[in-house]
């Protein structure tokens, strides 16, 4: 959190300086004084061994299938163990893969997947200044960071994730990546700050949805580009699935919208040439249960009779990603 505010004149971020360092200010007292599962993330990440970058003799692999640093040459065995010992306390890992000198972290989701459907189809990331909202553990903001952007903003609530991002970061040390273990609403108003906004796997999670969609393109500069990857109805139909309890087992999921809706929302919150860029059933090969989850996965959250069905009855979850520029 420190160094987003130690770099804010090179960011151009002075003019939100000190609403930012109130944010940065008011999470940094449960940080330094943990408990309950911070406290355990915290420990975790304490004893991670220090690697000195001056020693290590690798780069880091930021624009692979598997992110990581190093090989397991590089270090002893016994500080290999206690890497992959801290970095399981700190499970489940989500997103991914990595793979830290030679240890391989199977992640649930095969990341790189969603990664390759999109790249190639949006704007250039060099020079942009970027905001991931949503970031996990930064598997996404460390592929970006490979094509040389200004600089990456994550946000990530989730204190399990956020210490699995700092615990990478230990080890990557990329400079121009950032993230602040907070939500979306959080967020000071940086207006017209973003070139390019990633929002994948937020949206059906918000009550709102559409006053989300009008703060993200206050943030984004006239001509900026929203990245959006959302659940969606597969229908030609403007209509909507809202869950009765829960979906796939998840109870936080509101509007599942069918991608003629999702293109409105976009239109009436100020976004304009819109493209969908991929449509795609979620299927076991990308979301699946691993050693490093500890959880159920996909195959749990579908009818083990039909498993075009999630196990309420709804249809399986299918994503889309659509791209739109912010219009002002």
């Amino acid at each position: 959190m420190e160094k987003l505010l130690q770099h804010h004149q090179s960011l151009k971020i002075t003019h939100f300086l000190p609403e930012l360092t109130a944010l940065i200010s008011s999470h940094r007292e449960l940080l330094s004084h943990p408990k309950g599962n911070v406290l355990k993330y915290t420990m975790a990440l304490q004893d991670l061994p220090v690697i000195s970058h001056d020693s290590s003799r690798s780069y880091h692999n930021i624009d692979t299938k598997r992110v990581g640093k190093g090989t397991g040459y590089e270090i002893s065995d016994s500080t290999k163990e206690k890497i992959r010992t801290s970095l399981m306390r700190l499970a489940p890992w989500r997103k991914g893969p990595f793979e830290m000198f030679g240890i391989e972290i199977d992640s649930e989701w095969q990341s790189w997947m969603k990664w390759n459907r999109f790249i190639d189809k949006i704007a250039p990331l060099q020079n942009r200044r970027i905001l991931d909202i949503g970031s996990s553990n930064g598997y996404y903001m460390f592929r970006m960071a490979a094509h040389n952007p200004v600089m990456i903003l994550g946000l990530e609530p989730q204190y399990a994730f956020y210490f699995q991002y700092l615990a990478l970061q230990r080890y990557l040390n990329i400079e121009n990546v950032f993230c602040l273990p907070v939500t979306f609403d959080e967020l000071p108003v940086m207006s017209r700050y973003f070139d390019t906004v990633f929002c994948m796997g937020v949206l059906y999670h918000r009550k709102s949805p559409i006053d989300m969609l009008k703060k993200i393109n206050d943030l984004m500069r006239p001509g900026g580009e929203l990245i959006l990857e959302n659940l969606i109805i597969e229908s030609d139909e403007h209509i909507c699935l809202f869950p009765e309890e829960r979906y796939a087992k998840m109870r936080n999921v509101f509007f599942i919208p069918s991608l003629n809706v999702l293109k409105s929302w976009l239109k009436r919150t100020g976004f304009g040439n819109i493209k969908c860029l991929d449509i795609c059933r979620t299927e076991p090969e990308e979301q699946r249960k691993t050693p490093w989850i500890q959880t159920e996965s996909l195959t749990d959250f579908l009818d083990p009779e039909d498993p075009s069905k999630t196990i309420e009855g709804y249809p399986s979850p299918v994503r889309a990603i659509l791209s739109a520029k912010s219009f002002c």
